[in-house]
């Protein structure tokens, strides 16, 4: 049911600066239009003896942990204490939450993580929510545009939602765990304490509390 899909049943709302963002809205893909404007807001609030305020809408903790080769181009917050590893690309838009580890290789764009989540090998995360202590393995990704290039439809059976969005990566719950080298293709909604097995291609709504090898391989965690 996509009412399992909520905000208010996917994320805890106490795990990130950008409540207000998701504030009065249904569905974690809605925040995505906004991300951009709301950081620029967001950052110019944050104390400067804690953020570090750079050229191009750019806030980062002073406990952050910043690799030289990175490149972070604004609008992005980069939490405290946080890890931004060699050679990661920041593409924009990206509120990068506490305690997240954005590792060599992984690029993100208009995205909201949540504090303590883990991209740490080869990701790409565009157009995505990760919510508290998520993790993608290495190499897994997130599809944010159809091969058609139509707009991103949320289907759960045969309930759907249209989205109004041409890019729709991946909305993942609370302590979700991909596996590598998966794809999360446009329009797929995990929910919480659920785990992919590496190598999945997922699409859909895949529901909380799960273990997920294949559109038909779904199983209740016991």
């Amino acid at each position: 049911m996509l009412k399992d899909f909520t905000i208010a049943n996917m994320l805890d709302m106490s795990q990130t600066i950008a409540g207000e963002l998701f504030a009065g809205k249904t569905y974690p893909w809605e925040v995505l239009p906004e991300i951009g404007d709301f950081i620029v807001k967001l950052g110019k609030t944050l104390d400067p003896e804690e953020y570090d305020h750079l050229e191009g809408d750019i806030w980062i903790a002073k406990s952050a942990k910043i690799a030289p080769t990175a490149c972070i181009n604004g609008p992005a917050i980069i939490g405290k204490n946080t890890e931004v590893r060699h050679c990661a690309f920041i593409r924009g838009k990206a509120m990068v939450g506490e305690g997240c580890v954005v590792g060599n290789s992984t690029e993100l764009k208009n995205v909201v993580l949540f504090n303590n989540v883990q991209v740490p090998h080869y990701n790409y995360v565009g157009d995505a929510v990760l919510g508290y202590k998520s993790h993608m393995g290495a190499g897994s990704i997130c599809s944010n545009v159809k091969s058609d290039k139509k707009l991103v439809v949320v289907k759960d059976g045969e309930e759907k939602i249209e989205t109004g969005l041409k890019k729709f990566g991946a909305m993942l719950a609370d302590h979700v765990e991909v596996g590598c080298g998966s794809v999360l293709n446009p329009g797929t909604v995990i929910g919480r304490n659920t785990n992919i097995y590496p190598l999945s291609p997922v699409r859909g709504c895949v529901p909380a509390n799960s273990i997920y090898k294949n559109k038909d391989e779904v199983v209740t965690k016991k």
